[in-house]
């Protein structure tokens, strides 16, 4: 059958129909955002994983996550761009309270329709492992492209924004936007799932050495992987021609994600010719979100505002 717009169109809207709506909404903590739209229409893909609620820490961070979602702030006055928001927790867990929420309340105050990923972590049992992530990743910029008509979105402004390990996350999906992480399931997959541009917050980018210290790279690709497959994990290896404009922030005391990690992706990108704005923060440590008052890590937002255009 050939897919054209409509199909996906109608695809999306049979999801937020649909009873994994609920169910979803069952098996999750409370949020305020308008809508919970999960990911895949039936189980995620390869089965396994784990059962019952998300669990949710003092801090507001989620595990156990059975149905990848997404978590939907809906702006009063859209002005026609969304983006993708994942936050990190080292593939352990995800920071929602910390970095996800306040960074889609952020950017639906400014008119932009925000897409909160819940993604699979490769540790809870699925049996895609370390590829449920990415495949997450994928499918969640297919939806939110084909929920474009109904929320007025314009595709060509669709962005990514990651933080830690969910800046590894959104970053590989930038740049590996053609990978085929998953055999298409329904017509949404016959979409794109290139972002516009990618927003990565003190991100981890590489998983080989000397910069391999990080809980992400455990999680992904064990304590002892090849140098290949560490290669094939790391967001700078796949950086081409075609991928995503880049906006990068870090600090230079970083202890968890080396400074070293958005210096290697800046300098991919210029050799590929792609388009990349690099912040360096003289302190601020990991973790600030979007950032800490009367501290430097507090001003990157309105960075980022005027590299997208908000400003």
């Amino acid at each position: 059958m050939r897919i054209n717009r409509r199909h996906l169109i109608l695809g999306a809207t049979g999801l937020l129909c649909s009873p994994m709506v609920a169910r979803a909404r069952d098996r999750m903590e409370p949020s305020e955002a308008s809508d919970i739209l999960p990911l895949w229409p039936n189980l995620p893909l390869g089965g396994g994983g784990p059962s019952g609620p998300v669990e949710v820490s003092d801090k507001g961070a989620i595990r156990n996550i059975a149905v990848p979602a997404l978590e939907l702030y809906r702006p009063e006055r859209a002005n026609g761009m969304a983006v993708l928001v994942a936050a990190g927790g080292g593939y352990k867990r995800i920071q929602m309270e910390t970095e996800a929420r306040p960074a889609a309340r952020w950017l639906a105050a400014r008119g932009v329709t925000a897409f909160v990923l819940r993604y699979r972590l490769p540790g809870e049992g699925w049996t895609n492992g370390p590829l449920a992530p990415l495949q997450d990743a994928q499918r969640a910029l297919r939806l939110v492209a084909g929920s474009a008509g109904r929320l007025k979105l314009d595709v060509a402004r669709i962005g990514v924004l990651g933080f830690s390990a969910g800046g590894h996350l959104m970053g590989l999906a930038a740049t590996r936007s053609a990978f085929a992480s998953y055999a298409p399931v329904d017509g949404l997959d016959s979409g794109s799932a290139r972002p516009a541009r990618a927003a990565l917050i003190y991100p981890v980018v590489t998983l080989l050495p000397p910069y391999d210290h990080t809980s992400t790279r455990v999680q992904l690709v064990g304590h002892h992987p090849s140098r290949a497959m560490s290669a094939d994990w790391s967001v700078e290896t796949h950086v081409r021609a075609r991928c995503p404009r880049l906006f990068l922030v870090q600090a230079e005391d970083d202890p968890i994600s080396d400074i070293a990690n958005t210096a290697l992706l800046e300098r991919a990108a210029r050799e590929a010719d792609v388009p990349v704005e690099r912040h360096v923060l003289p302190s601020g440590g990991h973790g600030f979100g979007l950032g800490r008052p009367g501290a430097p890590s507090a001003e990157w937002p309105e960075w980022y505002a005027a590299w997208a255009g908000l400003a």
